[in-house]
């Protein structure tokens, strides 16, 4: 078993060609074909244990490799793998492998799935004092008669510091268009099988004897992950789904580094003006998905409906520019590289156990939502909208924290926690769409319609607000799951 660490890029490929010709990649580079075997089982059972399979041949050679991408995302990899040469595209899977023992019967049912044809280049760069193999890979995925292209670079670090992943892929966007990529080859094959969805939140696989950093790393990979994955929906299909997960990843993002700032301090606030700048360039685009869901057909939904496509050719072109396509880079690569020992808590709260951190951390925010939502009824708008940021921010830890309470009565008590705290969220979003929604009609320029009336929230503020403080009242009543 061995632990690779790599940095994933995506690229277009006439964009590789770029790159080829640059002048950059000194040398000739390694070739070889590769064509590679994935193997699961009908039900797929691999894949949803975290696990790849495949039998990779290459010449007259085969090699087998088993490996864990559950745990792994959003471009810098850290990853488990198994590999054995074999003679034949028959996997071999006994007790030297993870797989026999996640799948039981099931391991009699794995079968080919889908195949990667692959045409590899590599060289091996020094930049500074670290060597990086790089590997460019052209082919494509195919399932039965079901075919994506696959252009990917892999910088995987063969000694040195992990900057110098970054330092070198900045050069490489110097020349080509580059995204941080988030999908295995393994994971486009699987996408073959079915039409790609918009993609929420995956639980974060956090254990016990991690410390807050580790934690940190994993949740941020998760949040990026789930944007990227929704990114590349948007220029392709417009959903209107994935545009919101996009910006429900962002909003996770942003929450992670508040409820790190114990740990962080400071670090990451460019960062984190940046993520606010993205999600606002997206806000409009879902403002005029949520009213054209609401709106009847006529004049005013084809109205609507036309303020939305100009609406997501923004979306698209801002998704496209420079400043970006880097920001997911920027994330990753501060990830990597930054330490926190310098900041007042850096160290001290860094190196302390995940759960011992997760525990102060959702008391704090449990403490803002129950003190912000006292006399709910007696608040201004404005007072009453700093109730759902901490819930938001709430409900975010609770999340991502949640494998850090499996005990089975923290299971229990996380359930019935997160129920309430989701009840008090959907009454304070009715009344918060009551309060804002003539102003979006008002920004967006539809306000004067005689059918605008229609797209705005309705209830009675009286009710609405005495159903949300009783909520609130259920909420402080329901007992903590950490």
């Amino acid at each position: 078993m061995a632990d690779e660490v790599e940095l994933k890029l995506e690229i277009a490929s006439d964009e590789a060609g770029k790159l080829e010709t640059s002048g950059l990649l000194a040398g000739a580079p390694k070739k070889a074909r590769q064509i590679s075997t994935y193997f699961d089982t009908p039900d797929r059972d691999v894949a949803k244990a975290g696990f790849s399979l495949r039998i990779r041949r290459s010449g007259k050679k085969r090699v087998q490799t088993i490996k864990a991408d559950g745990a792994s995302a959003a471009g810098l990899f850290i990853r488990s793998e198994w590999e054995r040469p074999v003679e034949d595209d028959s996997p071999i899977l006994d007790y030297m492998t993870p797989l026999p023992a996640l799948l039981g019967d099931a391991v009699g049912a794995v079968a080919p799935a889908f195949e990667v044809k692959i045409d590899r280049s590599s060289w091996i760069v020094v930049e500074g004092e670290a060597t990086i193999e790089l590997v460019l890979d052209r082919g494509e995925a195919v399932a039965g008669e079901r075919r994506s292209p696959v252009c990917e670079i892999e910088l995987e670090l063969k000694s040195g510091n992990p900057a110098a992943l970054f330092a070198f892929g900045r050069k490489i966007d110097a020349i080509a268009q580059v995204r941080l990529g988030v999908l295995s080859k393994a994971e486009r094959g699987y996408r073959l099988t079915g039409a790609a969805a918009m993609a929420k939140a995956e639980p974060v696989t956090l254990s016990v004897g991690m410390t807050a950093v580790q934690a940190f790393g994993q949740i941020v990979q998760s949040c990026v992950r789930q944007f990227r994955l929704n990114e590349a929906l948007l220029p392709v299909n417009r959903d209107a789904a994935a545009l919101h997960q996009a910006r429900v990843a962002l909003r996770r993002l942003r929450s992670a580094f508040s409820i790190f700032k114990p740990m962080i301090g400071d670090s990451g606030a460019e960062l984190r003006d940046e993520l606010r700048w993205l999600a606002s360039e997206l806000g409009q685009a879902r403002d005029l998905d949520v009213l054209l869901k609401r709106a009847e057909a006529g004049p005013l939904y084809d109205r609507i409906a036309t303020m939305r496509e100009v609406a997501y050719d923004r979306v698209c072109e801002t998704l496209s520019s420079a400043r970006a396509r880097r920001l997911m880079f920027d994330v990753a690569e501060w990830m990597a590289v930054a330490d926190w020992s310098g900041t007042a808590g850096g160290e001290r709260e860094g190196n302390r156990l995940a759960r011992d951190f997760a525990v102060k951390a959702l008391d704090r925010y449990r403490r803002k939502v129950k003190r912000k939502g006292r006399n709910l009824e007696q608040l201004d708008d404005e007072a009453r909208h700093e109730v759902p940021k901490s819930a938001k921010k709430l409900r975010y830890a609770a999340d991502f924290f949640a494998g850090l309470f499996e005990r089975k009565r923290e299971g229990h008590r996380h359930k019935r926690f997160v129920k309430s705290l989701e009840t008090l969220q959907d009454q304070l979003g009715t009344l918060n769409d009551l309060a804002t929604a003539p102003k979006v009609l008002q920004r967006l320029g539809v306000a004067e319609d005689p059918d605008a009336a229609d797209l705005m929230a309705h209830g009675k503020k009286g009710k609405l607000l005495e159903a949300t403080a009783d909520a609130h009242e259920d909420f402080v009543d329901t007992k903590r799951f950490w």
